[in-house]
């Protein structure tokens, strides 16, 4: 019998994201605790940015945004916020959103699985993400569940289940 195996990956729907944005954009424009503070929220390139005239009311976006990501189904793991700053009379917020397992999560994910999961799985690291493999599905659905159960600061997706 052949190898069953499946791939841990951490990918955004980048088309449900901009939904978020925009809900979040729509949603500061007309709140009234908004009015008259230059709040906005955009993309600028690769990240998203966040102004407003006070750092209170750049977390209040934030906020915003972070509440409509999450109905969108996307976890706040792949949002990395940095502090609001002060830019002449505005505070920006600059946000990024991750995707790929890094080196450093991957080789972490790879011991984990390697002392705690079954015996009979292997895992092997292809660039941002890795395939794990094993004889048994019973072990590799006790990989996932390792997995989930562990507090990770990655957003994982088991995709390519075979």
């Amino acid at each position: 019998m052949a190898d069953s195996s499946f791939d841990i990956v951490s990918k955004i729907d980048r088309q449900e994201a901009d939904n978020a944005l925009n809900q979040a954009r729509k949603e500061v424009e007309q709140r009234y605790d908004f009015k008259g503070t230059d709040a906005s929220i955009e993309w600028s390139g690769e990240s998203i940015l966040i102004k407003a005239n006070s750092e209170e009311r750049a977390k209040a976006v934030l906020d915003v945004f972070q509440t409509k990501i999450i109905k969108r189904g996307i976890s706040l793991k792949s949002l990395d916020s940095g502090e609001p700053t002060a830019s002449g009379r505005e505070y920006r917020i600059v946000s990024t959103l991750k995707e790929g397992i890094s080196s450093e999560d991957a080789k972490k994910i790879s011991k984990m699985i390697r002392d705690e999961a079954p015996k009979s799985v292997k895992s092997q690291i292809q660039g941002d993400e890795l395939r794990v493999q094993s004889k048994s599905r019973d072990d590799l659905q006790e990989v996932q569940r390792l997995l989930k159960a562990a507090d990770l600061d990655v957003d994982l997706q088991f995709v390519n289940y075979r």
